[in-house]
């Protein structure tokens, strides 16, 4: 081939990429207005260390804090169960950082966006907010993900008592998928997460919470509520990827101090979990902490504080007259 060909084709090559890359991006800046014009945020802003922190708080008692899990935000607890709460409760619910509204750390953030967001940094930038808006002694409880976070919140920043919801407290077995791997790599990061929140399909979208939910089915209009398309964002896709990629370590680093606990701890979590293994978590980890105590919910899946919501509040209720709060 002469060089003049080469070149043409080349060019021919770049101003296709160039194309293609100029829809993805017209499609992610439409899908991403869309997202937060359907689903803006529900409470206020509080700054934290120069970062906003979206929270939203109702009723009346003392405080009770709820942290979401991986590939949510706020309204997951807020589309029924913090009203179950709040008549007992001041309830807060907080977007963890890099989901919903709350401000990813920009010292994270870079030309590839190399880091995630620890349990432990997660924790200490909640716990600074609580303080901000006048929460004093919450009882914290937290799902999934966000289990790991209340774990580093009961560690450092002493709660009243911890509620710990099909939370992933503990070193797991093998890897995460290629799914977690690819898109929380600097590469995927880059590459594959603009194509997935440019293309995913709301049938992909249900797909996945019903995984979640399995073995039973999402609560009716749940999935009209919760915001989904908001984890879709490119920079709430590359966050929730890192901070799940780079949280084994961060449990490895955990839990050796989970045995110094002092203070109320329960554990709710489902038997037929298949996200986050009841065995492979929450029975060891109840046998970690002094006076822990664990309910095992036959037969439920993933999302307890949906699925058998009254459990849940009974365990809430517990851990607060244990730390004779309520």
């Amino acid at each position: 081939m002469t060089l003049p060909k080469l070149v043409g084709k080349l060019a021919v090559a770049g101003l296709l990429l160039a194309g293609c890359t100029a829809l993805v991006d017209r499609r992610i800046d439409s899908r991403v207005d869309r997202a937060e014009a359907a689903f803006p945020p529900l409470g206020d802003f509080v700054e934290v260390d120069g970062r906003r922190v979206h929270y939203l708080q109702m009723g009346q008692g003392p405080d009770l804090v709820l942290i979401h899990g991986a590939s949510g935000n706020l309204r997951d607890f807020t589309f029924a169960f913090a009203d179950r709460m709040a008549d007992r409760f001041r309830v807060t619910v907080f977007d963890r950082p890099g989901l919903g509204y709350t401000q990813v750390d920009p010292a994270l953030v870079g030309p590839w966006g190399d880091r995630g967001e620890t349990p432990q940094s997660q924790a200490a930038l909640l716990a600074g907010a609580a303080r901000a808006i006048g929460v004093e002694r919450p009882v914290v409880a937290g799902h999934s993900y966000g289990g790991a976070v209340t774990m580093a919140w009961a560690l450092n920043h002493a709660p009243a008592a911890a509620v710990v919801i099909s939370g992933a407290t503990q070193p797991w077995p093998g890897g995460l998928g290629p799914l977690y791997t690819v898109n929380g790599s600097k590469l995927g990061g880059s590459t594959v997460v603009p194509l997935i929140s440019a293309f995913a399909t709301d049938g992909l979208v249900r797909d996945a919470v019903a995984s979640i939910f399995a073995p039973q089915d999402p609560p009716e209009g749940y999935l009209d509520y919760v915001g989904a398309p908001l984890t879709l964002r490119p920079a709430s896709f590359r966050a929730n990827a890192r901070q799940v990629n780079t949280l084994r370590p961060q449990v490895v680093e955990m839990q050796p101090r989970y045995g110094q606990l002092d203070l109320p701890l329960e554990i709710v979590h489902g038997t037929a979990d298949d996200v986050v293994p009841i065995d492979i978590h929450s029975e060891r980890l109840v046998a970690q902490v002094p006076g822990a105590r664990l309910t095992r919910l036959e037969g439920v899946g993933h999302m307890p504080h949906h699925v058998a919501a009254e459990a849940v509040a009974d365990a809430i209720d517990r851990a607060a007259r244990r730390a004779g709060v309520l």
